[in-house]
């Protein structure tokens, strides 16, 4: 952490050996989280848009460890993808909470993890429990419900849980996070129902993962190399037979799942 005489202390970004294990890099990085404070201010330092490509969350994410401003749940977990994204082994997915307390629902989200199987979270919150897990639990459903008992004993109960699929290592993607691939409401779950579904969704990750996502994803350095020929130019794809030709113009259909959701994120600047 640097400080000079006139200088409020700026924690230090960590960096590590390539011989460091990752459940040390983890713990340096929830370190480095947690240097940066809780923002109780009341003021959002940072704005958040949840539908934007990650390399513009990336973007963000270094701006915040220039600024080194106190941060909330939703900017701690975009600050934990960009600072793990060098960690090829490590697979990084969105967990929300909703939670019923005293007549009111309250919102938090982490950044889950599984490295070797086991699984674990980065974020920051203003109950420790409720923040970083180590990587050592064997199951997703675990990790969950270690969770659930930390806001039982903060008198939370826990109503919804959103599990997004995992995030690109590329920090030049232009694809966006998928926040909220699996739903699960606790009002119409059995508790066996419950850890199927949270196990179903951590098959569907590994399944994901194993059979790769397809292509690499679209980066901005690719997407400048997309280029349609000039007029007048000539094509070689324009002497082949039209069964050949490539089609052009296709527009990707609008992808509900891909809009923000928002809710208990508000933005105040």
């Amino acid at each position: 952490m640097f400080c000079s005489p006139f200088q409020i202390p700026i924690p230090s970004v960590p960096a590590f050996q390539p011989s460091t294990p990752i459940p040390e890099r983890l713990e340096a990085v929830q370190r480095y989280i947690r240097e940066l404070q809780y923002n109780h201010t009341g003021t959002q330092f940072f704005e958040i848009k949840k539908s934007r490509p990650l390399t513009g969350l990336m973007d963000l994410a270094k701006e915040m460890t220039k600024e080194a401003l106190p941060i909330k749940c939703l900017e701690a977990v975009i600050l934990g993808i960009y600072l793990t994204n060098n960690m090829t082994t490590l697979d990084r997915f969105p967990i929300s909470f909703k939670t019923h307390f005293s007549g009111n629902y309250f919102r938090h989200i982490v950044l889950g993890v599984n490295f070797g199987g086991r699984y674990g979270a980065l974020g920051i919150s203003r109950r420790e429990e409720l923040m970083y897990k180590a990587p050592v639990f064997r199951t997703l459903s675990e990790l969950i419900f270690d969770f659930e008992e930390a806001y039982r004993r903060c008198w939370h109960t826990l109503k919804k849980v959103k599990l997004g699929h995992c995030v690109s290592h590329d920090p030049h993607s232009v694809e966006q996070i998928e926040w909220k691939h699996s739903i699960l409401d606790l009002d119409k779950l059995s508790r066996e129902d419950f850890r199927k579904d949270l196990e179903r969704h951590a098959r569907d990750m590994r399944l994901k993962i194993g059979k790769g996502t397809g292509p690499p994803s679209p980066t901005k350095d690719r997407k400048k190399d997309v280029s349609s020929p000039q007029r007048g130019q000539a094509s070689p794809h324009r002497r082949n037979s039209r069964g050949d030709r490539r089609p052009s113009g296709e527009k990707k259909p609008t992808d509900s799942k891909a809009m923000p959701d928002l809710n208990g994120y508000q933005i105040r600047v």
